[in-house]
């Protein structure tokens, strides 16, 4: 990765910890994980963050589909799992 793509993603990476975090601060412990997932997509639409919700995401090995997971987020053209 190149150093402006190495900073883009480092930028990317800070508005999104700093998303999670307002919905931390704000809702605090608890709840239900889809509760965090639509207050995070709040945040992300907020902040001017391209991304989509349960994304479904091909698996594919040695060039042969061989099943499919879904991604919490897909924000811009990554997979993000919340834990």
């Amino acid at each position: 990765m190149d150093n402006n793509a190495n900073k883009n993603v480092n930028e990317l990476t800070h508005k999104i910890i700093g998303c999670a975090m307002r919905v931390h601060n704000h809702l605090g412990n608890g709840f239900l994980e889809i509760i965090y997932q639509r207050a995070l997509a709040i945040e992300l639409c907020n902040s001017g963050i391209r991304f989509e919700r349960e994304k479904e995401m091909p698996i594919i090995y040695c060039g042969e589909l061989i099943g499919s997971r879904r991604v919490d987020f897909f924000v811009e053209d990554r997979a993000l799992w919340l834990s």
